[in-house]
């Protein structure tokens, strides 16, 4: 059963009633980063408030494709998929502007599910944060490619010849988002109604592709708005007739899609704990010490952040993705970049990251390996200046090439099993070596070109 502010129920029932709100819809995000849910009654909605609700736990079991999961033990045949409690959080409320009488709000898993669940261990992140003095803030942005396509349309051309929105590379293009003023306005008023606030968003280099930085506030809401801005953005695009695609990278020919993740902290007092004018770069020693952890720790935590195979596609020299764990100041070559200035805006960029990120478990990842550096005084390399491709780097910087890789350096990390909990280390490595099992089944078209005639 879930603990809620009586004070909370009520005003809930008082909104949905003067709006008179008559179905309330919830969220739950999954290992991927797919946001799954369904439609509640006002009623049934109401009670599950007060007394958290089942959801099968089998959300928990499957792959993007709903496929199970043969390697894990937390859920399964072997445990007959029950349900597992879930809490719904009143401080998540949205309305979707298409859906006048309903209401939305994110739910997270409870009790054993508590250890596995996404959303759950951002927040014992978060709250080891704040037990060592700290309040972490934290904002994405996503490149993403817009088509001029259907999901019956990408099926029935088996995903080839798609047409991207607009064709060229257009950069920071007045000219295509004043064409285009009515998606970007639509999406720009989504974004406001639905509280996950575009600070900009402007085109990118290549046909179709737009970047959206969202506005910066507390971690978990962070996390919470990258993961709506994602679902929300598909949906008006379909909506429209279009569609969005946030892979890491889905064309050869281009380069793969950013999901930067910038951090910041604060102390509990309001201080700054990144920014120290009499250091180095404006660096604190806390900085310093947290962009280490990162750092020493990305190898190990890279299926975290790089989840998918089509990741790795991405992590190639010359194409704006760094490949060793390496950190520069202002340097966008590498996996980390510094942004100096004042007090309030003295912060670490986490470059590493995809669009294909789930934000909870990147977050997760970023913030705790930062803690981690500070609790062990880990010091960084020295700053890269220039091109952080052109060199060498140690062998202890290089990151994992295959997902499969970054899974098993997962799975063996005491420092993430001390982070965010050992149940949680096994459950998702397991997920990773699964996913890059499925992908092992495939043949692809390189395959083909390659083999079919001259083998």
């Amino acid at each position: 059963m879930q603990s809620i502010n009586v004070d909370e129920i009520n005003e809930t029932r008082s909104y949905l009633i003067e709006r008179d709100i008559t179905h309330v819809k919830i969220g739950i995000v999954d290992a991927d980063g797919i946001l799954r849910g369904k439609y509640l009654n006002r009623d049934k909605f109401l009670h599950a408030l007060e007394k958290g609700i089942g959801f099968c736990d089998v959300v928990l079991g499957w792959d993007s494709n709903d496929q199970l999961y043969d390697n894990v033990t937390f859920t399964g045949w072997h445990t007959a998929y029950p349900d597992a409690n879930v809490r719904i959080l009143p401080a998540t409320r949205r309305e979707i502007p298409f859906e006048p009488s309903t209401a939305f709000y994110l739910g997270e898993f409870t009790g054993t599910a508590e250890a596995v669940c996404p959303r759950g261990t951002l927040r014992r992140v978060l709250a080891r944060a704040k037990d060592m003095g700290y309040s972490v803030s934290a904002a994405a942005e996503f490149e993403f490619f817009m088509f001029n396509e259907t999901p019956d349309t990408i099926r029935a051309k088996q995903y080839h010849n798609l047409q991207p929105m607009t064709p060229g590379y257009f950069g920071y293009s007045v000219l295509r988002n004043s064409v285009h003023s009515e998606l970007y306005q639509e999406l720009l008023e989504l974004a406001e109604v639905m509280r996950f606030p575009i600070e900009g968003l402007h085109t990118e280099t290549g046909p179709g592709v737009i970047e959206a930085a969202l506005s910066y506030c507390e971690a978990l809401e962070a996390a919470d708005r990258a993961a709506l801005f994602k679902t929300f953005t598909k949906v008006l695009a379909q909506r429209r007739g279009l569609m969005a695609t946030f892979m890491a990278k889905w064309s050869q020919q281009l380069p793969g899609q950013s999901g930067h993740l910038h951090i910041s902290m604060k102390g509990l007092d309001g201080r700054s704990v990144f920014h120290d004018p009499a250091k180095t770069h404006g660096m604190s020693d806390e900085m310093r010490w947290f962009v280490g952890g990162q750092q020493a720790l990305m190898p190990e935590l890279l299926a975290m952040i790089a989840s998918t195979v089509n990741s790795y596609s991405r992590l190639v020299p010359g194409y704006w993705a760094p490949t060793s764990a390496t950190w520069g100041v202002e340097n966008r070559t590498t996996a980390l970049r510094v942004i100096g200035g004042s007090a309030s805006s003295q912060r670490v960029e986490y470059r590493i990251a995809a669009a294909d990120i789930n934000p909870y478990i990147a977050l997760a990842a970023a913030i705790g390996s930062g803690l981690w550096g500070i609790e062990h005084k880990i010091e960084p390399d020295a700053p890269i200046v220039g091109n952080a491709y052109d060199r060498e780097h140690p062998a202890r910087r290089q990151l994992p090439s295959t997902l499969f890789d970054a899974a098993a350096k997962l799975m063996k990390s005491a420092a993430a099993k001390e982070l965010f909990g050992a149940p949680f280390v096994a459950h998702y490595a397991a997920s990773r070596q699964w996913e890059e099992r499925e992908f092992r089944k495939a043949v692809t078209n390189w395959e083909l070109a390659r083999y079919f005639e001259i083998i």
